[in-house]
């Protein structure tokens, strides 16, 4: 089976973050995620880390404000200064925890902001960060999420234009993250899909469709979609980024404890 990660920002929520790391390795998880960790110590967190033996799979760059609904502040240019600042508090956190690939959300393009500015900037935030985290061993990762139920608005929301910015970055740095929920709802056909994508795809995450829940609760065959992963040439994690539909153990049956 694939390398399963848990991510404790939807995984767990039962207890408060600082347990949750407990909860993932005793349900047989050896990698974590989760959004942002900037909330937090990095220090208290790289406790739990090694406390329970795991390993920090990835976390995202700093958002904007994430309460007030910004998701993502790449493709925005009066906040540049704002997301190079973030790039640095992203490398502080990634050496404490010793977290080799970060993502990086584009963030929802305002109305009445140009297309071609709002790229622009966008692949000059990449393009920076790239670099940044190069220099310090750190892959980045960009993803698509879904216009269509959750982010309306989200600049990258389709794997193409993921591609379309990797190639226009020249940066050997920077890989795709692939979330099936998100690209079920905006492409279908997963499988074939990672097949081609494979060579670009450097961080997988999923959810059931429709709902977000665990699998099993919709439409997507994950025994089909975890198999084929499993035959893939893919040595990256796999992470369940779903919201349990009752409690987070009950959740886990599609799961064998990393067996």
């Amino acid at each position: 089976m694939p390398r399963f990660a848990a991510n404790l920002s939807m995984l767990f929520t039962e207890v408060d973050f600082m347990e949750r790391f407990a909860r993932a390795r005793d349900a047989g998880f050896e990698g974590v995620e989760y959004l942002f960790p900037y909330a937090w110590p990095a220090a208290d967190i790289a406790r739990e880390l090694e406390a329970h033996n795991l390993t920090q799979v990835l976390f995202n760059l700093p958002p904007g404000d994430w309460d007030a609904g910004e998701r993502g502040i790449a493709c925005l240019p009066d906040r540049v200064e704002e997301f190079r600042a973030g790039v640095d508090q992203t490398i502080d956190y990634a050496r404490a925890l010793n977290c080799r690939q970060v993502n990086c959300l584009a963030g929802l393009k305002p109305v009445d902001l140009e297309e071609e500015v709002a790229w622009k900037t966008l692949v000059s935030n990449v393009q920076y960060a790239a670099d940044r985290l190069e220099a310090e061993g750190i892959t980045l990762c960009l993803e698509a999420i879904n216009s269509r139920v959750d982010m309306p608005r989200f600049f990258l929301d389709t794997s193409g234009k993921v591609l379309a910015l990797i190639d226009e970055v020249d940066s050997t740095n920077v890989r795709l993250q692939y979330d099936l929920y998100h690209m079920q709802i905006m492409e279908g056909d997963l499988i074939r899909t990672m097949e081609c994508l494979l060579p670009w795809i450097g961080h997988i995450q999923f959810a059931d469709n429709p709902g977000r829940h665990e699998p099993g609760t919709g439409e997507i065959n994950f025994s089909n979609v975890f198999a084929a992963i499993d035959g893939m040439d893919y040595d990256g994690w796999v992470s369940a980024e779903y919201r349990p539909s009752s409690d987070t153990a009950a959740s886990l049956d599609w799961y064998s404890g990393g067996s």
